[in-house]
């Protein structure tokens, strides 16, 4: 054979050669590396417990609310949610609670929401509102003074009740107490009020009365006593729709109740808290924290705020 078809052959031997090992290289009978190749695939395509792909920065965690200790307004029938106003200084609204306030009225005394009594109405020339509760004579003519019991060392001062009798009925604000003979129940009315009810000639008529919320009562007012100073100071609240449960100032321990006198201020003898905030709670359990009233002796001072109606 000539020596070139003899190079040609062993050419031809070697490419056939090289052709089976690039074969049985690519296929696949490496065990090890299929599997390698399938884990590889199953962490690029695959989500993540976080729904992130590799090499992207992990979600931040979404913050669950606690749920509120006070009931929400689905949670206790009839109750109403109210939003914040803003805190204030002297003139700005003073910063209103934002808890859940019920129907109930927990921290009332005597004298509860929803519940009717009964006595009898008598009537007084009252001077135009003035008397144990320490506000001013107005233009308010419809008021009341509320027998001893009911008064409770002031604990009525400013509520407004709605009076019915067979004639007519009347809405007035307790300004006064009726000391003495006027026996649990009985409510002695301006003669203006009276005379809503029944002729001047009656005298005194049996009545039924309830506490109501009413819906034109402005906004409340602090008032410092006369003598008022860093050291003592008497402070009273003007104007509140719903009877007062509690006034509390801010000192350096936290707040501090104040205890209430019978002619409607409550004190602070050793001066703690005088002219820091102040805290005023109705009788349903709502809160209003009035900051920038200062120790300004016997001045009527606005708050821009009220309770919630009920």
């Amino acid at each position: 054979m000539p020596r070139r078809w003899l190079f040609l052959s062993a050419a031809s031997a070697l490419v056939v050669v090289s052709l089976v090992i690039v074969l049985l290289q690519g296929d696949g009978s490496d065990p090890g590396s299929r599997d390698a190749g399938s884990v590889a695939g199953a962490r690029a395509s695959g989500a993540s417990p976080t729904g992130s792909t590799p090499g992207s920065p992990s979600p931040s965690p979404t913050r669950t609310p606690t749920p509120s200790a006070s009931p929400t307004a689905a949670e206790s029938p009839g109750a109403s949610v109210h939003a914040p106003s803003p805190t204030v200084s002297a003139t700005r609204p003073a910063e209103r609670s934002t808890r859940a306030v019920t129907a109930s009225a927990p921290l009332a005394g005597r004298i509860k929401p929803g519940v009717t009594y009964r006595g009898v109405a008598t009537f007084y020339d009252a001077d135009g509102g003035g008397g144990a509760c320490m506000y001013d004579p107005g233009g308010d003519v419809l008021t009341g003074a509320m027998n001893s019991a009911d008064y409770e060392s002031a604990r009525a001062c400013g509520a407004f009740v709605r009076v019915d009798a067979g004639g007519g009925s009347v809405t007035v604000r307790i300004t006064n107490e009726c000391p003495g003979d006027c026996a649990p129940g009985q409510i002695d009315l301006s003669a203006e009020a009276f005379a809503r009810l029944a002729a001047p000639s009656a005298g005194r008529v049996p009545i039924s009365w309830t506490l109501v919320s009413p819906s034109d009562t402005g906004t409340v007012s602090v008032r410092y006593k006369t003598g008022s100073t860093r050291w003592w100071c008497g402070i009273q609240l003007i104007g509140h729709r719903n009877p007062l449960a509690r006034l509390e100032v801010r000192t350096g321990g936290g707040w501090r109740a104040l205890p209430r006198a019978g002619y409607n201020y409550f004190l602070a003898e050793d001066g703690g808290g005088c002219g820091g905030s102040i805290r005023v709670t109705d009788i349903y359990g709502e809160r209003l924290t009035l900051d920038g009233i200062a120790v300004r002796p016997d001045t009527v001072q606005p708050t821009g705020v009220q309770f919630a109606r009920h």
